[in-house]
């Protein structure tokens, strides 16, 4: 039976829980490839679209597990059972709730953790509805997240200080460059066969309805766990190891990035042939570009052409035919307006100029207008905007640089491909866990609308993951940029053996809370990872601690708002004399 007397709640919800799924994209997605831009392991579009493929399957094939922890641990559903619409309700508030609050903090820039919010806006809203006294508060429910939250960053920071300590100690560190690259050939495979088996791991373990995998006997999950590990192992000797060998013991500068696609073939080609490499000619880019202590005022804006990203805003004649030049002049009326000219193109207009130079300009650039617009959140050149940044928040960050170690760029590039994998692991793993925060609420929503009852036991609908999923792809390409510029390099000097210690243990420990039906949160796992990794420096003033503050601060702040923002508003509906028309509450 559906309640159509309530079709407003239920457009309500949807509106916010897209909001809500589009706030955790564009500030929680940051969490998993903010260290591989930072790193430079990644360009920025391409981590946008691995991140939207890994989020996207992670959500729809994962997400149902965490889903049911959001709508069933947090608030005792069966007080709502006479009046399942209260329910309704009050799920509907706490997507307002959360999402309002999370719009907030990704306009200031403030990394804050979306499993605060929506458990928050559950909490609040829940005991406007019905008391604090119906509330899970033991460890079966709030306990046990709470608890979590506090455990997360322990555990993984320890995951990735072990991970990177073993990589410093066995590579990174070996006095002979020889010795040291060949010791990372050795390792990096090893690594591979644990990133795509913490991967398998978290699809087979209960967690893919899509997939009807809950019914595989343990040997059979042992068996698919190792075996996709050892595939994934086998194919990187195969095709990424004799390139890698070629490229970097042999010297080999005349492959592209291409070859390694043809990668078996250099198992038994000659390296007779490699021309002498030109003295001029760099192997591998600089990972550590403009953040080297002993660079005296060295300014990104003199990074080589092939590393320095593009920014289509300020260069928008990439884009169009047209050149954008600024040139102030007096119409008719008296009022300024820009002018644009293919001879002296001057990129010196800010987003907002030039949007709205565009826009004087007439229909016919109003396209150009679209694109750019469109395209505004995935031509950011994050690094640029880390080490430009000022402010109480940044402090000094060359200072703060100069306390951890530059390794050679040979093996800082072994790890660049394998940072890759783990910040897709990562995706997966944050798309498994956090969309739950959407769609619990939402899902809840639905199914008291078609059915009239709590649903409590119910599974959460294929659509409304991908609804969720969609969402979260959309905030991560329009804004995600703003929480990753606050991330990476203003926290600890990133490299790519660095940013995948961080990730891999912090995808490690987001796959054990996604296994245990724990929705930990995932901003607290991957800033417990870096500051972790930060000190294996071996000196406190290696992280920026004004940063983590900032952070931790969005982290107390958030379950209480996000509480009251629900909370306020479901008491001042639910408590009003009549909600709904003939629908009377008591």
């Amino acid at each position: 039976m559906v309640l159509t007397q309530f079709n407003h709640i239920f457009a309500v919800a949807m509106i916010f829980a897209f909001l809500d799924a589009w706030n955790i994209g564009a500030n929680d997605v940051a969490n998993s490839f903010a260290s591989s831009i930072s790193s430079r392991s990644l360009k920025y579009w391409q981590a946008m679209i691995i991140a939207a493929i890994c989020e996207f399957l992670g959500a729809v094939l994962v997400g149902n597990k965490v889903s049911d922890t959001i709508r069933n641990k947090v608030v005792d559903v069966a007080i709502f059972e006479p009046e399942p619409a209260v329910l309704m309700l009050t799920m509907a508030c706490a997507l307002v709730g959360s999402s309002i609050w999370l719009t907030i903090a990704t306009s200031i820039g403030m990394p804050v953790s979306t499993t605060h919010s929506i458990v928050g806006a559950t909490i609040g809203s829940a005991i406007a509805a019905r008391g604090a006294n119906n509330i899970v508060w033991g460890w079966d429910g709030v306990a046990q997240i709470f608890a979590s939250w506090g455990i997360a960053p322990v555990i993984a920071g320890a995951f990735a200080s072990i991970i990177f300590l073993i990589s410093k100690y066995t590579v990174l560190e070996i006095k002979n460059p020889a010795t040291s690259l060949r010791n990372g050939l050795v390792l990096v495979p090893i690594l591979v066969f644990i990133c795509f088996s913490i991967l398998t791991m978290l699809i087979v373990w209960k967690g893919a309805p899509s997939l009807n995998l809950d019914d595989l006997s343990d040997g059979a999950l042992a068996g698919s766990i190792v075996g996709v590990g050892a595939v994934a192992c086998l194919l990187y000797m195969l095709i990424c190891f004799p390139y890698m060998k070629r490229k970097l013991v042999h010297n080999d500068w005349t492959l592209k990035w291409y070859h390694i696609f043809i990668g078996p073939v250099y198992w038994f080609k000659s390296t007779d042939d490699i021309p002498p490499m030109p003295a001029d000619h760099n192997l591998t880019i600089d990972y550590y570009k403009g953040r080297r202590h002993d660079e005296q005022d060295q300014d990104l804006d003199t990074v080589r052409e092939e590393d320095k990203f593009e920014d289509i805003e300020v260069n928008a004649e990439k884009v169009s035919s047209s050149s954008i030049d600024q040139t102030i002049n007096k119409d008719n009326s008296g009022t300024n307006c820009i002018k644009f000219n293919l001879e002296q193109p001057d990129t010196t207009l800010s987003t907002k100029e030039l949007w709205k130079a565009l826009f004087k300009e007439g229909p016919n650039k109003w396209p150009l207008l679209l694109w750019l617009i469109l395209s505004h959140g995935v031509t950011k050149d994050i690094i640029t905007d880390q080490a430009q940044s000022k402010g109480a928040l940044s402090g000094n960050l060359k200072d703060m640089h100069s306390k951890s170690k530059y390794y050679d760029n040979k093996i800082e590039y072994l790890f660049s491909l394998l940072q890759a994998i783990t910040a897709g692991t990562m995706s997966f793993a944050h798309g498994a866990n956090d969309i739950a925060n959407a769609t619990g609420p939402l899902s809840s929503v639905y199914l008291i609308w078609t059915t009239n009852t709590t649903g409590a036991k119910s599974d959460v609908p294929v659509w409304v993951l991908c609804y969720a999923a969609a969402a979260l792809v959309i905030g991560l390409w329009t804004f995600g940029y703003r929480i990753m510029s606050n991330l990476g390099n203003k926290l600890i000097l990133q490299s790519p053996s660095r940013g995948f210690a961080i990730e891999l243990g912090a995808a490690i420990t987001t796959v054990m809370a996604t296994q245990l039906e724990i929705p930990v949160s995932t901003t607290q796992c991957a800033v417990g990872a870096t500051v972790f990794v930060g000190l294996c420096n071996f000196d406190v003033r290696g992280v920026n601690w004004r940063m983590v503050i900032w952070i931790y601060a969005g982290w107390i702040f958030t379950l209480p708002i996000a509480g009251l923002i629900a909370g306020l508003l479901n008491a001042f509906i639910i408590h009003s004399p009549h909600w709904g028309g003939n629908y009377e509450l008591n």
